[in-house]
């Protein structure tokens, strides 16, 4: 994307906010803030745009930085040792990335946009910046990404989407 098209974008966390509220999948991110508490949360989230078939994680890669999904669908793949290929899919209002964040690990599958998608990612680095600013918001982020990782884990399925 080139900076003319990404300074046309317009983002507005209350659009992630929203996709969170109205998302029924069962890796939504529980995030429940107020509209200042999100307003805080967005000096530490980077927005981000993706267009279809572009790569947004690798796996194998050694990087902590977690992103929520805004719009769009993104597939995660994950190749076994036998060469097995297993994906799940991950829409609005829910999450990518929660698996290093917490582990310091290395990425356990690749993620690739399956259609146009606006992200807000968050760094460690940033989530400390907001944990010693606003401890009650990173309070409430850790426990919605924790909640995430724990429904994944819980079902087959999506245990392939915990990157």
């Amino acid at each position: 994307m080139n900076a003319s098209s990404a300074a046309a974008l317009r983002y507005d966390i209350q659009d992630l906010a929203q996709a969170m509220r109205h998302c029924n999948a069962l890796d939504a991110v529980p995030l429940n803030l107020n509209e200042g508490q999100w307003n805080s949360l967005a000096n530490y989230l980077q927005p981000l745009s993706l267009f279809q078939g572009q790569v947004l994680i690798e796996q194998g890669v050694k990087d902590r930085t977690v992103y929520f999904v805004e719009s769009g669908s993104l597939t995660v793949h994950y190749e076994d040792d036998r060469e097995r290929i297993r994906i799940a899919m991950v829409g609005a209002g829910s999450l990518l990335g929660e698996g290093a964040f917490f582990s310091h690990l290395p990425r356990s599958a690749s993620v690739h946009a399956g259609s146009d998608c606006r992200l807000w990612c968050m760094t460690p680095l940033r989530f400390r910046e907001l944990s010693v600013r606003h401890a009650d918001v990173a309070l409430d982020v850790t426990m919605a990404m924790s909640t995430v990782l724990a429904r994944r884990m819980y079902n087959k399925l999506k245990r392939v989407a915990v990157t």
